[in-house]
């Protein structure tokens, strides 16, 4: 019978034995196989793994996969800043520790290995910005995703660099910094490879021939452009022909924009255009867009809008200064929104429906149009304005109202009596509205409302929806915040409405 001892070593022994089965069965396998495992590690966990074997130190050496995002600046001793020549007026000393980690990894590279991504966030100079780029290009790097800042105090930007304009290799390039980019004459001349674009914090003043850039002859093969804080960026022409995914971000001085994209799917613009210009335009000519992002973007003077026959969903924020900016401003949201008659799924933020509810004017029917989703605070202004986009749906099948309870909007509570048949002038507009929403009351089967308070023009609605909505399946209304002290009138409310008529004998009405 062993010591306790001895079974200690025993079990030691086994794990140990174990532990080198294993190491060898992983050893053995490929090195496209290994690197797409080491992929999924912190690549500092891949750096000291590297001291395993000959086997192991090669794999890091011809790692193509270099994440330094992973790094954690903190994990680096107090004990090891004495030795960083750390100058508390240049460079912070985590950042320096970070940069000499990424160049040493540089210098120790297999000179034949290619990389295929390299990513990283720090703060550097110029020239070693440089350096590691032009270190990248050579080992015909395939994704470059870089955040920099500068490490000097200094109200300079970052010129872009160069030597990637002419790389064959690059696929991927997402910048982000204040950088300012060549002229449009070197710019065309590269990027014939590239298939995705992301710049962020790119300095554009006077530099007016960059706005038509994006061509097919300077992109040739791009499908993915994101540009995001493009400073002095006033015009803006799109015409990359391959281009399926587009994106603009806070680009505030935008005047006008141009889009042609033969094969543009996706298109997200957020918080853009200048809303003080008189002089705002917007065309687009996208024929297979199926996903629309606008929110919360100025209305431009004069809008052009091609109709896309593959439009699935669009999401649309518009607003305007004040109602003084003029008809002007309300064609050209008609104008947005007949780009719009061919989606197949539709929201609109409270802001732009305010513009429609107090514009009365034509709208052209969403003739595929399936589902309606409408931000509003729901004041009486807004009737008319519910009443123009019900004859524009004539197919619709579902209805979503979101009401934002704004406490500065007054609301008239329902306090009517099952026994009070009389008609308020709300109810009176509705019945009028029938002959012009026939088609639409035929093909309602769903009606949902979040925020509801069972106000009048609340309560009206819904009791016309049910009283006409021959396909009407469902009705289901979710309550908004309210008082304790209003629970015995929401109860008696709530009462009543489930015993209003309804054109379908099958529709059933629920609260939560």
């Amino acid at each position: 019978m062993g010591t306790r001892s001895s079974k200690r070593k025993n079990i030691a022994q086994i794990l140990d034995n174990e532990a080198k089965s294993a190491i060898d069965r992983i050893t053995d396998l490929p090195d496209a196989v290994l690197h797409h495992i080491l992929f999924l590690l912190p690549i500092k966990c891949v750096a000291q793994m590297s001291i395993l074997s000959k086997r192991w130190k090669f794999l890091w050496s011809t790692f193509p996969d270099l994440d330094f995002t992973t790094l954690n600046p903190f994990e680096i001793s107090s004990k090891n800043l004495k030795f960083m020549n750390y100058d508390k007026h240049r460079n912070h000393p985590l950042d320096t520790a970070q940069m000499d980690f990424i160049t040493q990894v540089f210098s120790i590279r297999d000179k034949h290995s290619d990389i295929r991504i390299l990513c990283f966030r720090a703060r550097l100079s110029f020239s070693r910005l440089n350096s590691l780029i032009r270190s990248a290009i050579r080992h015909n790097v395939k994704e470059l995703d870089i955040e920099v800042t500068t490490s000097v105090t200094t109200d300079d930007y970052f010129n872009f660099p160069r030597c990637v304009i002419g790389s064959e290799s690059l696929r991927v390039l997402k910048l982000k910094s204040g950088f300012r980019l060549p002229p449009s004459s070197i710019m065309r001349d590269g990027f014939q490879s590239l298939h995705t674009l992301s710049l962020s914090l790119v300095i554009l003043y006077n530099q007016p021939n960059l706005s038509d850039l994006f061509s097919e002859s300077s992109f040739p093969l791009l499908k993915k452009l994101h540009l995001d804080m493009c400073f002095g960026l006033k015009y803006l022409h799109v015409g990359c022909r391959g281009l399926e995914d587009l994106s603009l971000e806070k680009c505030f001085q935008l005047q006008g924009l141009d889009i042609s994209c033969a094969k543009l799917a996706k298109m997200r613009v957020t918080s853009c255009f200048d809303a003080y210009s008189k002089k705002s335009w917007v065309r687009i000519n996208a024929p297979k867009l199926e996903h629309l992002f606008w929110q919360f973007n100025a209305v431009s003077d004069t809008t052009i809008f091609e109709p896309s026959n593959f439009l699935r969903e669009a999401y649309v924020g518009l607003f305007m200064l004040n109602r003084a900016n003029g008809m002007g401003k309300v064609q050209s949201v008609n104008g947005f929104l007949s780009g719009l008659s061919h989606a197949g799924s539709l929201i609109l933020e409270s802001q732009t429906f305010e513009i429609l509810s107090n514009n009365n004017f034509y709208i052209q029917p969403f003739c595929n149009l399936k589902s309606l989703e409408l931000h509003t605070g729901f004041k009486k202004s807004n009737v008319q304005g519910l009443a123009c986009l019900f004859r524009s749906s004539p197919t619709l099948h579902t209805l979503i109202l979101k009401i934002t309870n704004d406490r500065k909007i007054e609301r008239k509570q329902w306090n009517r009596d099952l026994w009070d048949m009389s008609s308020t002038e709300e109810e009176q507009y509705w019945e009028s509205q029938i002959p012009t929403l026939m088609s639409f009351l035929q093909h309602l089967r769903l009606v949902k409302i979040h925020g509801f308070l069972d106000c009048e023009n609340e309560v009206t609605l819904a009791k016309f929806l049910l009283k006409h909505g021959k396909a009407l399946e469902e009705m289901i209304l979710c309550a908004g915040d309210c008082n304790d002290r209003d629970t015995l009138r929401r109860q008696k409310i709530r009462s009543q409405m489930m015993g209003f008529s309804s054109a379908c004998s099958n529709a059933k009405v629920a609260f939560k």
